[in-house]
C-alpha cells in the first residue's frame, strides 16, 4: 500500500517564484488572450462584410481557423521585459486599462502589440512619477522634521540654558549657601538678566 501513495521518496516543494515573473506571466497571457480576440472578431467582420456583399452566409460551413497572427520572437522578449518592470500592485491596472483601450479601438491583430506596448509603457511612466512624487514627500517630510526638532532644541536652550536636571542643582546649591535676603536678591537678577551673575 505504501508504494501505491509513494510515501517512500521525497517531497519536493515547488519554488517559490519571483514576483516579477508572475506578473509577466499574467500579464502576457492577458496580452495572448486579446490577441486571439481581436483576430476571432476581425474574422467575424470579415465575414459579415462578405456576408452583406454577397448576401450568402456561408460562415457556418467554415471551420474556426487557427491563430494566424503571431509576433516576432524579439517583439515578444520586449514585451515580456515591460511587463516584467510593473510592479505586482500595478498589474491588475494594467489589465484593466488594457482591456479598456481593446474595447475602445477594436483593434485588429496586427495593432494589439503596439497598444500592449502603449498601454505597458504610459503604466510604467505613470508608476515612475508616483514614485518620484512619494520620494519628494519622504524627502520634504524628512527636512521639514529635522527644522522641527531644531526650532524645538534652540526654543528649549533659550529657555532653560542649563538643562532641566542642571538648573535645579545649581538653584539649590545657591539657596543652601545664603541666607533668605540674599535668595531674593539672587532670584530678581536672574529675573532682569536671564541667568545668575555674581
Amino acid at each position: 500500500m505504501a508504494s501505491w501513495f509513494n510515501w517512500n521518496e521525497p517531497y519536493y516543494r515547488t519554488p517559490c517564484r519571483d514576483p516579477s515573473d508572475v506578473v509577466t506571466d499574467t500579464l502576457m497571457v492577458e496580452f495572448s488572450w486579446q490577441l486571439k480576440e481581436a483576430e476571432r472578431l476581425q474574422k467575424e467582420r470579415e465575414n459579415e462584410y462578405q456576408r452583406l456583399k454577397t448576401g450568402v452566409d456561408y460562415s457556418w460551413l467554415a471551420s474556426t481557423p487557427r491563430s494566424s497572427f503571431s509576433i516576432s520572437t524579439g517583439e515578444r522578449l520586449g514585451l515580456e521585459d515591460l511587463c516584467s518592470k510593473v510592479p505586482p500592485s500595478g498589474c491588475g491596472i494594467v489589465i484593466l486599462k488594457f482591456r479598456e483601450v481593446m474595447q475602445a479601438n477594436e483593434p485588429e491583430a496586427h495593432e494589439v502589440p503596439g497598444l500592449f506596448r502603449s498601454v505597458l509603457l504610459e503604466a510604467l511612466d505613470h508608476l515612475k512619477q508616483e514614485q518620484e512624487a512619494q520620494r519628494l514627500a519622504r524627502q520634504w517630510n524628512n527636512k521639514r522634521a529635522m527644522s522641527m526638532s531644531l526650532i524645538n532644541f534652540r526654543s528649549r536652550i533659550k529657555i532653560n540654558p542649563f538643562g532641566s536636571t542642571d538648573l535645579k542643582t545649581v538653584s539649590e546649591d545657591v539657596e543652601k549657601g545664603m541666607d533668605r535676603d540674599e535668595r531674593q536678591r539672587v532670584w530678581s537678577m536672574t529675573g532682569v538678566h536671564g541667568g545668575i551673575t555674581g
